[in-house]
């Protein structure tokens, strides 16, 4: 035995430290997903007895209108969420200066990362308030009536996407500061030499090097839209009527409120959306490799 572990000791010490973060990894997210996976081909309350009924919630669900208006709300949410990226690149760009009081302008950009979801949703809650909220007192100054955003089902889906950027522009903020200080000085004086300034210094030289940066921001902000919950049951609850569910919300409702207790529904739900999920971080996961190999 002992010579057998000196023998492989370089390959079977590294499976070693992973072996902790594996098994946590498979209990804790691995067997979870099969075990929605199979409860999704039951009718279940979480307490009787199972029935199996098949594909029967994945029918169910095509026929839904709550399905579809989540499923276009998750939509909307992925599109305008990925706006938090470019904003958290140029605040990075901002930040990343050597002035007087910079540190002060970074603790209150970093501010929003800090603080929990649910503050985010109560602050911006009063924000919009039509009574005394932030927002309706500076369209009154201009003349223009007091806005329900939260009420309304036109803009309450877009309300709560400006509530999630906030935090979101400062997670990716952090992710490109970081990534800036590991850029190339000696490229960035070799394009200065160049004449390369302002947007081709930044498209040439800078942004290829936050490259990893950039997909990291891109995977955080998909499976973070994606998967948005919090901020909805706190500003709106799913209101006005349903207009701003989503998908996590919406298995939320089926599986575990007053709704019924419809385990196997809402497992197909969270199915469809871990197929979602899946299916762009494939992409992205494609893409990277594809450009690493062609590098």
């Amino acid at each position: 035995m002992q010579a057998f572990w000196k023998k492989n000791q370089q390959t079977i010490a590294p499976w070693l430290f992973l072996l902790p973060g594996i098994a946590m990894f498979s209990i804790y997210v691995v067997y979870p997903i099969f075990g929605s996976i199979q409860i999704s081909f039951f009718d279940w309350d979480g307490l009787g007895e199972k029935t199996w009924v098949g594909m029967g919630n994945y029918v169910e669900l095509l026929d839904d209108e709550s399905f579809y208006t989540s499923l276009k709300n998750n939509i909307i949410w992925l599109v305008l969420y990925l706006l938090a990226i470019p904003a958290g690149l140029f605040v990075a760009l901002f930040l990343n200066q050597t002035v007087r009081g910079i540190r002060i302008y970074k603790s209150m950009f970093f501010f929003p990362f800090v603080i929990s979801q649910v503050v985010v949703g109560l602050v911006f809650s009063w924000f919009y308030d039509p009574s005394f909220g932030l927002l309706n007192v500076a369209l009154g100054a201009i003349g223009i009536e007091p806005i329900a955003v939260l009420a309304d089902e036109r803009f309450v889906t877009y309300g709560i996407i400006a509530a999630g950027l906030w935090p979101q522009t400062a997670y990716c903020m952090i992710l490109y500061l970081t990534g800036l200080n590991a850029v190339d000085p000696e490229q960035i004086e070799a394009a200065r030499l160049d004449n390369a300034k302002s947007w081709k210094m930044l498209w040439y030289i800078i942004l290829p090097q936050l490259r990893p940066a950039t997909f990291i921001a891109l995977v955080v902000t998909i499976i973070g839209a994606l998967r948005s919950f919090d901020l909805i049951s706190i500003m709106t609850a799913g209101g006005p009527w349903g207009s701003s569910r989503v998908l996590a919300f919406y298995m939320y409702e089926q599986a575990f409120s007053e709704y019924g207790f419809r385990m196997g529904y809402g497992a197909a739900i969270a199915v469809v959306l871990f197929l979602i999920m899946m299916v762009y971080i494939s992409g992205f996961l494609y893409k990277m490799y594809r450009d690493e190999r062609g590098h």
